[in-house]
């Protein structure tokens, strides 16, 4: 097992939100606070720092992390570029990333992830008929491989995670979990599912 002295968590809130009208996704509302927040809930206790991975609004995201890193290379370079940036600024041997914009992401995202590895170096977690690769647990140590892929120009998240042992982290008991909210409408519908799922719950 990985204890939590060995894990760093990030969050992942340096995209544009293009489908959200180029708003700042992880600081819209919801269910009464930022979307960062409720990510940022997940990590509360289990991780030896939480960084966030922010290019705009750093004082707005400095509430819920102990240190915002912008990307590594400026101009929106996507997903992978804030994955090395983590990797790049982490103290301890692993990271777990999560996007900022998954609400409702498992309570135990950090047990199930780490009791998930085995002796990978990336696991990616899979709810039963998808991956999700930007919530994934990765070895710091890959940091200069992932330097040396970004400067022959890769993009692809999952191209990079095929030349390592990698391995899916089963997530097939709560698939809406990782609902991930682009636009308004995903999010509001979300919201008011939840808002329903715990009514129902009392």
């Amino acid at each position: 097992m990985i204890a939590p002295q060995e894990l760093t968590g990030m969050i992942l809130a340096g995209g544009e939100g293009r489908r959200m009208g180029g708003r700042d996704k992880g600081l819209e509302p919801f269910a009464g606070l930022p979307l960062v927040a409720h990510v940022a809930k997940r990590f509360d206790g289990q991780v030896a720092e939480l960084l966030i991975n922010a290019n705009r609004n750093q004082e707005a995201y400095e509430l819920f992390a102990a240190r915002i890193i912008e990307d590594a290379e400026g101009g929106f370079k996507g997903p992978l570029m804030g994955i090395y940036s983590g990797l790049r600024a982490a103290n301890t041997p692993w990271l777990l990333v999560a996007p900022c914009d998954t609400p409702a992401l498992p309570n135990d995202l950090v047990a199930r992830m780490t009791a998930g590895m085995g002796d990978h170096d990336i696991g990616v977690a899979f709810d039963g008929e998808r991956l999700h690769p930007v919530v994934a647990l990765l070895r710091t140590s890959l940091a200069a491989d992932l330097a040396a892929t970004l400067a022959m120009g890769e993009r692809k998240i999952d191209r990079w995670y095929a030349r390592h042992a990698w391995c899916k982290v089963d997530m097939s008991d709560c698939p809406e979990a990782f609902a991930n909210l682009n636009t308004e409408e995903e999010k509001l519908r979300l919201e008011y599912a939840l808002a329903k799922a715990a009514k129902e719950a009392r």
